[in-house]
């Protein structure tokens, strides 16, 4: 099996092709392995790029892999360089970087001259300026999908005049480069936001422009816990994704509006199921001046800014584009996957539809409202049976006209919220492999953990407590994922306290 990237989704990869007894060659083009997460001074061609203050959206508990928890003493929520510490011990671990070769860049897979009766790939790759031909039975897509920048500058009238500087959100990595100047930042995903709020401590004024608005949510919830162990439970799906469609959404935005109504302070989206956005700091810079929100560019003169509904001019002097990034796979002819206006038809976000043999995968390509390494771990496992032989239909489901379905539902979309819950995608998946936990079950064997599981956070652990890849710890981490969020944060117990979260 080839395995094109070593960042979460890569490793993840081919650890579970060894789980299953295949032979994998993860291939990565850069010096080392960890992706997205691995912080480079100068931005490299054709990888991710961050910055050195990226900190983790979700939880370590709700991130970690499913047979790998974080080590009790790790932050909460992680900053970029002890997430790839997790990746580094991951990879020893599990003595995957014996099946990586660093420094090799795929250049081509096409499909052998024989596909339709084998389901192999011709693969090219490229090492020290040296070309080789490989031949793989199957092939797993890790490139992610934070390597092609998306800078619409045709979109953003009078651009070519304006005499300031501007950037793609790519290019930065320190709020340096803002002080005391005026900056306009387009666009209000998290990089957006993150990248506002840190400008805002250097800067003369920070301006956020979004057409659309954004949720916000805070990773300190309810109690100060994590927002994701808060939401991101059996019980609250069930609740979910059981009313109407209408009072859900209602219920919804009116727990996001509890923290401060989005309105008052220029957030609130225009459609109500837009992703939310993590940040802990918005609220109180827009409180307290340091960065005001406005609507849609309209045009953009020498030195200053027009927007939507507001006739006055505003002076800029650094305009930072957080437009996202276009979907692409360079090594790949167009006919294997199709992608337009982001969207790509994939049967669960992992399958091309129109294959005639599931011989290849695209992982991690997803962005759902809960961690990405649990999913793309679960791509892998399901992904892994299937090339194994054991794994469940890859088709869509033909509807009575003949039309498939369900890759709609499941299709790719970068814009919106996934239109199923992150905790249905996991079930979905893990029932394909037989890793799904029965509630009912254990409730008859093991009533204690029955609870924990149904009212607790819905931590990845638990998708190894049976089926295939059955984990003996599972059970113990499950019971202990308390403790490890406590351990990091009750550094200081007073006397008489109680011991229980």
């Amino acid at each position: 099996v080839a395995i094109v990237g070593a960042g979460v989704s890569g490793l993840t990869a081919t650890k579970c092709c060894l789980d299953e007894g295949l032979e994998p060659t993860c291939f990565e083009q850069s010096q080392d392995i960890g992706g997205v997460w691995r912080y480079t001074e100068h931005i490299e061609a054709g990888r991710p790029s961050l910055y050195p203050s990226v900190i983790s959206n979700t939880s370590k508990e709700m991130s970690a892999f499913s047979d790998f928890p974080f080590p009790e003493d790790f932050p909460v929520f992680l900053p970029n360089a002890q997430l790839l510490e997790y990746l580094q011990c991951y990879a020893e671990h599990f003595s995957l970087r014996e099946h990586i070769r660093l420094g090799t860049t795929v250049v081509s897979i096409r499909k052998h001259p024989d596909f339709a009766t084998t389901g192999q790939w011709n693969v090219v790759t490229e090492a020290g300026g040296k070309q080789t031909s490989h031949v793989f039975d199957a092939v797993m897509v890790c490139s992610g999908n934070f390597s092609e920048p998306s800078l619409p500058l045709h979109c953003f009238p009078g651009i070519e005049r304006f005499r300031g500087q501007y950037f793609h959100s790519r290019q930065y990595k320190h709020p340096d480069v803002f002080q005391g100047k005026h900056v306009l930042v387009v666009g209000m995903g998290n990089s957006g936001v993150d990248i506002a709020v840190e400008a805002s401590r250097v800067a003369a004024k920070v301006t956020i422009s979004t057409t659309r608005g954004s949720w916000l949510l805070s990773r300190v919830f309810e109690h100060g816990y994590p927002w994701d162990m808060v939401l991101n439970t059996r019980l609250m799906t069930l609740i979910k994704t059981n009313l109407p469609r209408p009072l859900s959404w209602w219920l919804i935005n009116y727990k996001l509006n509890q923290r401060f109504n989005h309105e008052n302070y220029g957030l609130q989206p225009e459609k109500r199921y837009f992703l939310p956005v993590l940040n802990d700091d918005l609220p109180s810079y827009i409180l307290t001046g340091r960065i005001t929100i406005r609507t849609g560019v309209k045009e953009f003169k020498d030195n200053s800014v027009v927007f939507h509904n507001c006739p006055e001019e505003e002076p800029i002097d650094i305009v930072v584009f957080c437009t996202g990034y276009n979907v692409s796979f360079p090594f790949l002819e167009e006919s294997v996957i199709r992608v337009e206006n982001k969207h790509a038809s994939l049967y669960k976000y992992v399958f091309p539809t129109h294959l005639q043999k599931p011989t290849l995968a695209v992982l991690g390509l997803i962005k759902p409202l809960g961690g990405v390494m649990p999913v793309a771990e679960m791509q892998a496992r399901w992904v892994s049976r299937v090339f194994k032989g054991r794994g469940a239909n890859v088709s869509p489901p033909v509807s009575q006209n003949g039309a498939q379905t369900g890759h709609v539902l499941f299709g790719l979309t970068f814009d919106e919220v996934l239109k199923t819950e992150w905790l249905v995608y996991l079930d979905t998946l893990a029932s394909f492999i037989g890793a799904k936990p029965s509630v009912l079950g254990l409730l008859c064997t093991d009533p204690w953990l029955a609870l924990t599981v149904f009212f607790g956070p819905c931590s990845p652990y638990q998708y190894r407590l049976g089926g295939p890849g059955r984990w003996e710890g599972a059970r113990q981490a499950i019971l202990t994922q308390w403790d490890r969020v406590l351990k990091p944060t009750r550094t200081r117990v007073s006397a008489g306290s109680s011991s229980s979260f």
